[in-house]
């Protein structure tokens, strides 16, 4: 059985920091995908970063580029999401996501490709 197990998030002024961490356990394939979306208020899910085994870079959407990092774990499964520089609109609830397969890379913000995911944690960002 395949668990997703979140830790990290709160609350922060806007260009403070925080760190967010994902360990998947379960899984009985190598080629996973594994990384965050996020969801706002009245805001459909949006892809942030994602990590994929087969590859070597990890994926960003274009407002965090430069200012959120992914890191991987390989040994343990594991993802972890520092946030930087945050903004006001980075305020969402942010979510570990998984999917069992190798995505190619137009799919991996879509997020009826995953087939796991977190409880979310929150991420409030104020001025």
């Amino acid at each position: 059985q395949v668990q997703l197990l979140e830790s990290g998030g709160g609350s922060v002024q806007a260009g403070g920091s925080l760190t967010l961490s994902c360990t998947a356990s379960g899984f009985t394939v190598n080629d996973i995908c594994l990384g965050w979306f996020r969801q706002g208020p009245g805001q459909e899910r949006e892809g942030v970063a994602i990590y994929c085994t087969r590859r070597s870079r990890p994926h960003y959407t274009d407002s965090v580029k430069g200012r959120f990092t992914i890191s991987r774990d390989a040994a343990n499964n594991a993802v972890s999401l520092q946030l930087n520089t945050l903004k006001l609109e980075d305020t969402a609830t942010y979510l570990c996501a998984a999917a069992d397969r190798a995505l190619p890379a137009g799919w991996v913000f879509l997020s009826q490709m995953y087939n796991y995911w977190g409880q979310g944690t929150q991420v409030t960002v104020s001025s």
